[in-house]
């Protein structure tokens, strides 16, 4: 049903934690998640906050991934007991928290996160974004992929807090401008972590390691395997998934025709001269050849994902949460998705009009009057009525384990326009994607909200703003 999958959504996805709305039970979330560390180089026994929520409190106060969290509301975390944390993050019965944070910047930064809360019945435009996500898996999908790093972090016990500068060693003269291209990577990388480049007299030292050529004990391709499912990374720099000419990992070294190496280290320079402090190595097997720098490009920063925070050895697997959508600021009630539970203030809605309470009995042409169960129903067989309008080329697995997800056929863009606007394919929601040619070839990003307040029927013209977010988080 589609209200347990938008329950389910709100769940995971939203990080809320239970509290009171005056007499209506509220779900209120700060926007962080984190996890106790249990590494000796970075908040060993402290929270560590290993995700930031778009759009969310924790964001707006400028909460990092990797942020050491030292106390809550002026209490040490070392005097409170790990199973009290959770609930001292998000208090039931406080709008706010005070959080003094460590990050490789600054240390003992004072941050007041205000909570967000809406009643426990209502969902938002984002968790309907994701719900109705195959009317534009080019705008939003939640993917998985695994990169095959090896990252090894120094056994002393030394703080990366201490470290706040680096530079490169040398370069090989035969290789000037690859390896220029590839710590190019690396230093941008760095430099978001809070470091700085400091070629005078660095606390640490990069140096980097790699090759491409071809495999010598290649075979040929596995010919039992018929049905190679192609491999996915995500291209920061592109703001996309990319498909590279990986081998899986489950492929054997023979079948592969080149491989590809790319690693670099952090050496101490400031207290054991020449100590490792962590390394990452990247050891791929393609099947056509790829140039280093681009590798590099894509590769680097998910590499540096991993510092100064380091919390798998190998084979290092990242979600992807990539969202586009419209937003006009309502929230709808879950039970009856047609009532305005509320409306964000200063929104796009709620300059059109709209306010609590509103019924929705059409958006466009959409009826919006229908149950969950009919809503599910047809979005399913539209699904199903359109999955030859979608391009097999583009055929990736999603998060949740479907394997058939594929981009719309730029070919059949028109087709796919008409089955949405098609009233029989009741797509209410659609509107969350009409700034897409293949939901709205006209351009124009609006839509008519018919509405019912009492007895009187309104007609409100609503022009959305489209938020967009990718997060990213190892998993």
């Amino acid at each position: 049903m589609l209200k347990q999958g938008i329950l389910t959504i709100l769940f995971l996805y939203s990080c809320f934690a239970p509290a009171m709305w005056g007499q209506n039970p509220a779900l209120c979330r700060t926007g962080f998640v984190c996890e106790i560390s249990r590494s000796v180089n970075w908040g060993q026994g402290k929270p560590v906050i290993i995700a930031v929520y778009p759009y969310s409190p924790a964001e707006a106060v400028g909460l990092k991934v990797n942020d050491i969290i030292e106390s809550i509301d002026g209490i040490s975390v070392t005097d409170i007991r790990d199973e009290d944390i959770a609930g001292l993050l998000n208090p039931a019965e406080r709008s706010e928290i005070i959080l003094t944070v460590t990050n490789i910047e600054a240390s003992d930064r004072q941050v007041t996160v205000r909570k967000e809360c809406k009643r426990n019945d209502a969902i938002t435009e984002d968790q309907l974004a994701v719900a109705f996500a195959m009317y534009s898996l080019e705008s939003t999908s939640e993917r998985r992929f695994t990169c095959p790093f090896q990252t090894t972090t120094t056994g002393d016990t030394i703080d990366f807090a201490f470290f706040h500068t680096f530079a490169f060693g040398p370069i090989d003269a035969d290789n000037r401008k690859l390896e220029e291209a590839i710590n190019a990577s690396i230093e941008k990388e760095l430099i978001k972590k809070g470091l700085s480049f400091n070629a005078a007299n660095p606390d640490m030292l990069v140096q980097t390691f790699y090759y491409i050529k071809k495999n010598p004990n290649y075979k040929g391709e596995n010919k039992v395997v018929t049905n190679k499912l192609p491999v996915y990374r995500y291209d920061l720099a592109q703001n996309r998934m990319q498909r590279f000419p990986f081998l899986s990992s489950s492929a054997a070294e023979a079948e592969a025709q080149y491989l590809l190496q790319l690693g670099f280290r952090l050496i101490d320079q400031r207290f054991v001269r020449g100590r490792i402090l962590w390394e990452c190595e990247a050891n791929e097997m393609l099947e056509s050849p790829l140039r280093l720098e681009n590798y590099a490009q894509t590769h680097v920063p998910l590499m540096c994902m991993q510092y100064p925070y380091a919390k798998y050895s190998r084979n290092v697997q990242y979600k992807i949460n990539r969202k586009a959508y419209n937003y006009t600021g309502i929230s709808y009630d879950i039970n009856k998705l047609g009532q305005v539970m509320s409306v964000d203030a200063g929104s796009p809605a709620q300059a059109a009009g709209v306010i609590a309470r509103d019924v929705i009995e059409r958006i466009d042409n959409h009826l919006l009057n229908r149950t969950a169960d009919e809503l599910t129903a047809t979005y399913k067989q539209f699904i199903t009525n359109t999955m030859k309008y979608r391009d097999p080329k583009t055929i990736f697995t999603d998060v949740n384990g479907f394997q058939y997800c594929m981009y719309w056929d730029k070919p059949s863009y028109a087709q796919v326009a008409d089955a949405v606007q098609n009233p029989r394919s009741m797509a209410p929601f659609s509107y969350l994607y009409k700034f897409a040619p293949y939901i709205n070839p006209s351009g124009v990003n609006a839509s008519t909200f018919h509405i019912m307040r009492g007895r009187e029927k309104l007609e409100l013209l609503i022009r959305p703003t489209v938020h967009e977010e990718v997060m990213i988080e190892i998993n």
